[in-house]
Formats: structure tokens, C-alpha cells, sequence
């Protein structure tokens, strides 16, 4: 396909909509605050409103990346967090083809960064790629032979939920404790400053805290970093993708620490796998959204991630 398609980004702060080249070239964009504790309705003509406006120039399907996981089978949200109040079970990409009129497809926002990232950024002309999303939470996503890896229940690469050391007093956004996102994200941040000095603040002030000289914070957020990036260098053996990349908000503060682990602790037989920083930013699930609305359809014809 030559022609334009629209990508949305459907996210618990905000939801975009851009019109994306064939290169991966945003050519337009829509942006706007979700109407999350609205509801599930509101959000979805929130999301139909934006790609409307763009599709008189798109072609073919509309492409979503979505916070929430993705039933790859019915294009349905099977679990969410509260950032989307009401939003698991529902039925997106159908919701979304009845008022946009056409066919929509649908995964994971993550996933449609991953998508992103390989198509036009950090990760271009690889086929085998894992990408960790370090913001608030912690996400992630496995692409193998230029497609997201689903697995059963369309949540592969959701690696915030592995044990972590020195996360045993931190808790993760599943609700226990140990976990690497514990640590190894903007809550996990916030979460360990508050523990070592009582003052409560959020991820990206202690990120801050740190750059300014808090030597508090700077110890949190280097353990945090080494966590990680010895995390990824496991997965690397594990998965045997041909590069990793780190994106989101947090990921600049944590990538030096990151980066120091990563290559103390890689296997040699993994020693030219790059650790990389995403390079999208804020485009990236907009640019894989309409990536996988380019894709054809599964052989089977069900909604794929």
C-alpha cells in the first residue's frame, strides 16, 4: 500500500491520531485529553472523532495501539488498569469499525511502538527486536520476523512483572511486590525516594532530583537502571532478539545505569546485541498503530496484534 493510513494512540492521559506515510512519516496529527472517567463511550468517539477527521486522506484500515491488553482474537480489552475506568471487556476495534466505517486493527500500545520503532526508528531493518517502554509503569514488547509476538492471551513481553532484587518493599502496579516495574519505572521512582525520605513526589522529580545533584535520588535511580539493564541482558539470552530498545519518559534517566549493567552482565554469545534508546518519542504507537493497518489481515482473518 502507497497511500496514507491513520493511526490512533488510545492512552489514559491522552489520544492521538495522525496520518502516516508509507515510510512512516507522520503527516498529520490530532491530539486531545482522554475523557478516561467518562467511560468507555466517551473515549471510543473520542478516538473515532480524531481518526475522522483524518481519514478523508487515509486509505484502507485504521490501525489502533491501545494501553490495556489485547485479546488478539476479538480485538476486546481483557484486562486494564484503572487509568481507563471500564475500559477491560470492551470491544474496541469493533466499537471503532461501527462508527468509523471501516476495518480497524488493534494491539497493544506497546506492541504499536515496538511496530513503530522497527518500521521507522530505532530499531529500522531489524527483524527481531525487544522494546521495554519505561514510563509510569512498565511495559514491554517482543517483535520476531517484523510481528508483534502475541502469545495466548495477546500479553508477550510484559516484562514489569519478573522478580527484581531490591524491589522487595516496592509495589508493582499488578498489586504485589518485587517486581521490576517496582523499581524500574516512574512509580517504582517515586515509590523508593518516598521510602528512603518520606517526601512523597513523582518519578520524573526524582529523575530531576538526580540530574540537579540529590544524592538520594541519584542512588535510587542508578539501582533502578542497574536492575534493568541486567533484566534485559537475561532476556537477551532468553528471547535472542537482534537489538533491545528503551523507550518512554523515564528512560533517559535510567538508560547510563542501564547501559553499565546491560554490558557487564550480556552473555558473549549475545556480546553485539545493542541496547538502544527509542527514537519515535511520542509518535511512536501513532507510527506502529498505522504500520499494522498497512499489514494484510492473518490468514484466519481475526484481528491481529
Amino acid at each position: 500500500m502507497t497511500a496514507p493510513v491513520v493511526g490512533v494512540d488510545i492512552g489514559g492521559t491522552k489520544t492521538a491520531a495522525a496520518l502516516v506515510g508509507p515510510g512512516g512519516t507522520v503527516l498529520d496529527r490530532r491530539e486531545v485529553p482522554t475523557p478516561a472517567r467518562s467511560g468507555p463511550d466517551a473515549v471510543l468517539d473520542t478516538a473515532a472523532g480524531l481518526a475522522a477527521d483524518l481519514l478523508d486522506a487515509g486509505a484502507g484500515p485504521v490501525g489502533v495501539g491501545t494501553a490495556g491488553a489485547v485479546d488478539p482474537a476479538t480485538g476486546s480489552i481483557r484486562y486494564a488498569t484503572d487509568s481507563l475506568p471500564g475500559w477491560a471487556g470492551t470491544p474496541v476495534a469493533d466499537a471503532l469499525s461501527v462508527r468509523l466505517g471501516r476495518a480497524v486493527r488493534i494491539t497493544n500500545d506497546v506492541n504499536a511502538a515496538a511496530l513503530g520503532e522497527c518500521w521507522a526508528g530505532a530499531g529500522r531493518d531489524r527483524r527481531h527486536v525487544l522494546l521495554v517502554a519505561v514510563g509510569t509503569g512498565l511495559g514491554g514488547a517482543i517483535v520476531r520476523d517484523g510481528r508483534v509476538e502475541t502469545g495466548a492471551r495477546g500479553a508477550a513481553g510484559e516484562v514489569g512483572h519478573l522478580p527484581a532484587p531490591d524491589a522487595e518493599r516496592l509495589r508493582c502496579g499488578c498489586g504485589r511486590y518485587g517486581h521490576l516495574e517496582a523499581i524500574a519505572s516512574g512509580t517504582g521512582l517515586a515509590a523508593a525516594y518516598a521510602l528512603a525520605t518520606g517526601t512523597r513526589t513523582t518519578g520524573r522529580a526524582v529523575a530531576d532530583r538526580a540530574a540537579a545533584g540529590d544524592e538520594v535520588a541519584r542512588q535510587i535511580v542508578d539501582r533502578a537502571g542497574s536492575v534493568l539493564g541486567a533484566a534485559l541482558a537475561g532476556l537477551v539470552a532468553l528471547l535472542d532478539p537482534e537489538a533491545v530498545l528503551v523507550a518512554g519518559g523515564a528512560a533517559g534517566a535510567l538508560l547510563p545505569a542501564a547501559s553499565a549493567a546491560y554490558s557487564a552482565e550480556l552473555p558473549a554469545g549475545w556480546a553485539d546485541v545493542p541496547l538502544l534508546p527509542a527514537t519515535l518519542g511520542a509518535d511512536a504507537v501513532v507510527v506502529g498503530a498505522a504500520r499494522l493497518a498497512m499489514d494484510p489481515p492473518d490468514i484466519d482473518g481475526r484481528t491481529r496484534g
